[in-house]
C-alpha cells in the first residue's frame, strides 16, 4: 500500500495523561509509562504534518464512568486498579488528552471505554462520513488500543498505516510484536518521517 494524505484519515489514539504522565493514575498504579510518554513527540510530528496536509483529525479518550459501572471485566477482574487508584474518570484531568496535542476547532473527539475505538462509538459511522478509504493510526498502548482499533478497521476493509514510532507501550517486547503482528497482516507500519515527507513537510520529521 502507498500512504496518501489526501486520501487519509488521521486517528490518535488514548494520547491521556494518565497513559502518558508521569503524574497520570495508570503509573500510579506501578506501570511503566515511559514509553508512551516518549510518544508524545512524534504524535505531535504527526498531527502538524496532518493538519498542513488537510487531514481530518480524530482523537480517543479511554474514559469510564466515575462509579465504573461500564468498566466491565477490564475493571472487574483483569485491572481493578483502574478503579481502585482512580484511573481515567470521564471528566477529570487524568483523562485529558496530553496538552502537547491541541484539540482544534473541527477535530473529532471519541470517548469509549473498550480498547477498540469501534465498539460502542460512532467511529465507524463518522468514517463513513469523512469517506476516505486510508486511516493513519498512532497513539498508546500498541498492542492494546492501537492494535484493537487497527484489526478493527482491517475488518472493515480500511487501508490501515500504523506510525510506529508515534506509538508506546507499557512493556518494550510488547510493542516491537505488536508492531510486527499488525505489519504483518492488517497494515502497513511506517514512521512519523514517513508521514511528514508524503505530506510535503520533511521538517516536521
Amino acid at each position: 500500500m502507498q500512504f496518501d494524505p489526501a486520501k487519509a484519515t488521521l486517528i490518535i489514539i488514548d494520547m491521556q495523561n494518565s497513559f502518558c504522565k508521569r503524574d497520570g493514575r495508570v503509573a500510579a498504579i506501578g506501570l511503566d509509562t515511559q514509553q508512551c510518554e516518549q510518544a508524545i513527540e512524534p504524535c505531535a510530528r504527526v498531527l502538524a504534518a496532518a493538519r498542513a496536509a488537510g487531514m481530518p483529525v480524530i482523537f480517543t479518550r479511554y474514559v469510564y464512568q466515575p462509579d465504573y459501572a461500564d468498566g466491565g471485566v477490564m475493571v472487574e477482574h483483569l485491572m481493578p486498579e483502574l478503579a481502585q487508584f482512580s484511573a481515567l474518570q470521564a471528566g477529570t484531568a487524568d483523562a485529558d488528552i496530553v496538552p502537547e496535542l491541541v484539540v482544534a476547532d473541527g477535530d473529532i473527539v471519541v470517548d469509549k471505554n473498550r480498547p477498540s475505538s469501534f465498539y460502542g462509538t460512532q467511529l465507524d459511522a463518522i468514517l463513513q462520513d469523512i469517506d476516505r478509504p486510508q486511516l493513519l493510526v498512532c497513539g498508546v498502548t500498541t498492542n492494546c488500543c492501537v492494535e484493537s482499533t487497527v484489526r478493527d478497521a482491517s475488518h472493515r476493509d480500511m487501508q490501515v498505516f500504523i506510525v510506529g514510532d508515534a506509538c508506546g507501550e507499557l512493556d518494550e517486547e510488547r510493542h516491537r510484536v505488536s508492531l510486527r503482528t499488525m505489519d504483518m497482516l492488517f497494515g502497513d507500519v511506517i514512521s512519523s518521517a514517513d508521514v511528514a515527507a508524503a505530506a510535503g513537510n520533511p521538517m516536521t520529521a
